[in-house]
């Protein structure tokens, strides 16, 4: 039961869910933040950080916000654009990563 990150993220990547994650499985967009289904262990520590209440697991998933429970996972499995290959599975901590500097096409076609 992953965490997800949803649309009220974007614009708004505050990162004190960043400080809260044991485990490093929060990675940086352009314009919004996506937790990876792999890396993630379930703790729900990054829920009540998030100022603008964002983060949801994906078994519980806020009417509306359905396609971003595929979008995060999207985010590590498909090729971002600027990027010569999809950032993996599990790509090993997203400080190791760094910020990536792209999202998905969801998140791009947001105003």
């Amino acid at each position: 039961m992953p965490f997800v990150i949803g649309e009220q993220c974007i614009d708004e990547t505050d990162r004190s869910c960043l400080e809260e994650c044991p485990v490093d499985c929060i990675y940086e967009g352009e314009r919004k933040l996506y937790i990876n289904p792999v890396e993630c262990i379930d703790c729900g520590n990054c829920q009540p950080a998030c100022p603008v209440s964002a983060i949801f697991t994906d078994r519980e998933t806020v009417p509306g916000q359905e396609p971003f429970v595929a979008d995060n996972a999207a985010f590590f499995l498909e090729l971002l654009p600027g990027r010569d290959r999809p950032l993996g599975v599990a790509p090993g901590g997203a400080s190791l990563v760094g910020p990536v500097g792209a999202d998905t096409e969801l998140v791009r076609s947001r105003p």
